[in-house]
């Protein structure tokens, strides 16, 4: 199972909606998360590998339905949107976590996957998260998945300065991909016509988004920097206006 999310566009104008507690979602244009793109990419590579089902899910609401006629397009064999109660605002992705675990148990999944983090979620919580709720080992940051002898995968855990490892989780398991381990495959337009013929089936959640235990105080654009200072002039001149800039900052002493 493939847990998608849709995500607003940084590359377009975010504004703060008023209250300052959440950006203006009206106008702001949505994507798939780009790490769950990966874990779908992942979850269809695996597909191939053993012959595994591969079913992804949304909370449903606007843009979901293409966005998971796109994911049958891209491989998925199944597709569900999952109906939860009206909520004021977005659902974080540790709200959605019950949800996720009762869709997960229902379906029958014994390996699900979700991206590593979301522009909303910087922290990475679903996975763990998941993995909490559901009482199955698991793994985040990571970047492939090799199957064992079905009863265990082996998944490669990515860390900083370039070092990874090797780890190997019992099946049923729950993984936060941050990166598939080949290329996201590109869908042709007659599946992604034929795909959009498909109704998603949409499925009331059979457990409740869990209240939020912290609350958003403030939210802001952050503060503009200062301009930088261009230098001209010879390399001596150059060399003397950087140390009257460090001492005027206080960064130098000059004797």
């Amino acid at each position: 199972m493939v847990v998608l999310r849709l995500v607003a566009d940084l590359g377009g104008d975010i504004e703060i909606a008023h209250g300052g507690k959440d950006i203006d979602r009206e106008w702001v244009d949505l994507k798939l998360n780009e790490f769950d793109d990966h874990a779908l990419e992942e979850a269809i590579f695996l597909k191939e590998i053993v012959g595994a089902k591969v079913t992804a899910i949304m909370i449903d609401g606007d843009g979901v339905e293409r966005s998971l006629q796109t994911a049958l397009a891209r491989g998925a064999d199944e597709a569900r949107r999952i109906a939860v109660d009206d909520t004021d605002g977005p659902i974080s992705s540790r709200a959605m976590t019950p949800v996720v675990a009762a869709a997960a148990a229902e379906l029958g999944a014994d390996l699900v996957l979700t991206g590593v983090q979301s522009p909303e979620d910087i922290f990475g919580q679903l996975a763990p998260s998941l993995g909490a709720v559901l009482g199955w080992p698991q793994a985040s940051a990571v970047s492939s998945v090799k199957p064992d002898d079905g009863s265990t995968i082996t998944v490669q855990q990515e860390y900083s300065g370039g070092v990874s490892a090797a780890i190997r989780l019992p099946l049923p398991a729950v993984l936060g991909v941050q990166t598939a381990s080949r290329p996201i495959r590109y869908v042709t337009g007659s599946k992604l016509r034929q795909a959009m013929a498909e109704e998603i089936p949409r499925i009331e959640a059979t457990a409740a988004v869990a209240m939020p235990d912290v609350e958003i105080v403030e939210l802001r654009v952050p503060d503009e920097a200062g301009g930088a200072v261009m230098l001209d002039g010879d390399a001596d001149a150059i060399a003397d206006e950087i140390l009257r800039l460090l001492a005027d900052r206080a960064l130098l002493q000059v004797c």
